[in-house]
């Protein structure tokens, strides 16, 4: 699946990972699934994986972790753990027993097959950005999210094929009321993307609904939807030691359908975990692994993955901080036991940085990087992400999916080939001392395709730049983001399954949708 890309593709929009004509925005990386080659970065040897997972295990058995729902709790007290009140506490064998029937890898398949993912191994696929309330753009500046903007970031979501799933509301849209939001939401995923969905565990009506429409999307029915993955969600925990009502409702139904969940403690050092990243690590060791343990429990051999979002805080004021050189370690050792466990991982793509400036870049590259050393099978967060989270930049996204391409192509074998014809000895005799290699037969049968091709870079000297109109790269990101909206088509989509969806959020609206308190 790491096949070796053709050069100057273009793709995007209705032809997907086909090769498209006339297309005037950028030249990309064709659509696959990178495979990892390197060997993982481990920066503890097996007495400190030992520890730590020994201070997991114990903060399992006697401190135990709140599972705030009702039906959660009366599953673990059947399956013989230590109930007091909404605390469960877990042992070591049980929790070792419910883990171990977890699949190591597994794939998940959208309405267009040719999109479809595979979770664990070496492989590793990049997320957009999940969540912000807030947007921000050179011409609009910071504003609340709307569905305009969740659309126009979902154009950029499909047209870029290194975002191989599109995750959670890449902006949050305010100006749609909470109880309908996921049935516009998910029709516009579904009818302007063909990649792999994602629900939101927010309540019981929420789940059902998502699972339904991408049932209908794919034109399944009940018992082939349920048979493979197709979708999937991401729980956080409330950290310290708190598992939440609806996320673990939402869970426990996909988990019960045969569809992945993904869980990721959301722990920062010095505010919700303890301030050493050991002790921050085993906290969410044992949030993570607590949940996976009912998932199992309940749905044997269910498709998990486990996620890492370890960071730390700025001590001087409380805010979160992201690509920290804690952060970065934190992501290698969950890495580290995430393969103790047999599990996949799950990281994030994030920084601090309020615009898409320098800080942005070398924060959320430090966080991209630490994802390839860990050995990360699903990255959120990979494009678009800014102040923590509270902000999604289509300018930002273009820039991060600079270095997502960047990261594909480091991954390439071409670039490392030791063959005859790589070590080019005949080349090396032609050109001799002294002499240059441009005009050598062995570079002109390769020179398009040797190196990295950047689409956002600008590679020329100052004078030339500057000549051009000087444009910084925010600027540069912005003309592509502008190109891509005015060129997009959708993918093709069945005319039926796109009636029946309409019909079924039709339906779910006029019955009220999800129910709110406002």
């Amino acid at each position: 699946m790491n096949q070796e890309p053709a050069r100057k593709r273009r793709a995007g929009g209705r032809a997907g990972n086909k090769e498209r004509a006339g297309t005037t925005a950028i030249d990309q990386m064709p659509w696959r699934i990178p495979l990892n080659p390197d060997r993982p970065t481990e920066p503890i040897d097996m007495d400190g994986v030992m520890a730590i997972h020994r201070g997991a295990m114990r903060i399992l058995s006697e401190i135990g972790i709140e599972f705030l729902n009702p039906d959660a709790v009366a599953i673990l007290k059947r399956a013989g753990c230590r109930i007091e009140g909404t605390n469960v506490r877990m042992d070591e064998p049980f929790v070792m027993e419910m883990v171990g029937r977890a699949p190591p890898q597994f794939a998940i398949i959208p309405r267009n097959p040719d999109r479809a993912i595979t979770v664990g191994g070496r492989h590793m696929v990049f997320i957009n950005v999940s969540s912000p309330p807030n947007a921000w753009d050179l011409e609009r500046g910071k504003r609340s999210g709307d569905f305009a903007t969740f659309s126009e970031f979902m154009k950029l979501t499909q047209y870029f094929n290194c975002i191989h799933v599109s995750g959670g509301y890449p902006v949050e849209p305010v100006d749609i009321h909470a109880s309908v939001r996921h049935l516009d939401c998910l029709l516009e995923q579904l009818t302007t993307t063909d990649k792999v969905v994602h629900a939101y565990s927010l309540g019981a009506e929420r789940v059902e609904d998502v699972m339904e429409m991408a049932r209908i999307a794919a034109g399944l029915s009940p018992s082939d939807f349920a048979a493979r993955p197709r979708m999937y969600t991401n729980i956080n925990s409330v950290s310290p030691l708190k598992h939440d009502h609806p996320m673990l409702d939402g869970a426990m139904r996909l988990a019960r359908n045969g569809q992945p969940v993904i869980v990721t403690p959301f722990t920062l050092a010095g505010a919700m975990a303890p301030v050493t990243m050991a002790g921050a690590v085993a906290l969410s060791l044992a949030e993570g692994l607590a949940a996976i343990a009912l998932l199992q429990y309940i749905a044997p051999g269910c498709p998990v993955a486990l996620g890492t979002f370890t960071s730390n805080v700025d001590m001087r004021s409380g805010a979160p901080a992201f690509g920290t050189p804690e952060y970065m370690r934190a992501t290698q050792m969950t890495g580290q036991m995430a393969r103790f466990y047999g599990l996949p991982l799950r990281s994030s793509g994030v920084c601090a940085a309020n615009v898409p400036d320098g800080q942005a870049m070398w924060e959320t590259s430090n966080s991209l990087w630490a994802a390839v050393q860990s050995g990360s099978n699903m990255v959120y967060h990979a494009a678009g992400w800014l102040e923590g989270g509270l902000i999604a930049s289509p300018e930002k996204f273009v820039m991060d999916c600079e270095v997502l391409q960047m990261i594909q192509r480091y991954f390439e074998g071409t670039v490392t080939a030791t063959t005859e014809e790589d070590i080019a000895i005949d080349a090396i005799r032609e050109v001799g001392p002294g002499g240059h290699y441009f005009g050598a037969r062995h570079t002109q049968d390769r020179y398009a395709t040797a190196f990295h091709a950047p689409f956002v870079s600008d590679w020329r000297n100052y004078e030339a730049w500057e000549q051009d109109g000087a444009h910084w790269t925010p600027e540069r990101a912005h003309r592509i983001y502008k190109a891509i909206l005015a060129e997009f088509e959708p993918p093709p989509m069945d005319g039926a399954a796109r009636e029946a969806l309409e019909r079924f959020v039709a339906r779910r609206k006029a019955e009220g949708g999800a129910p709110t308190d406002f």
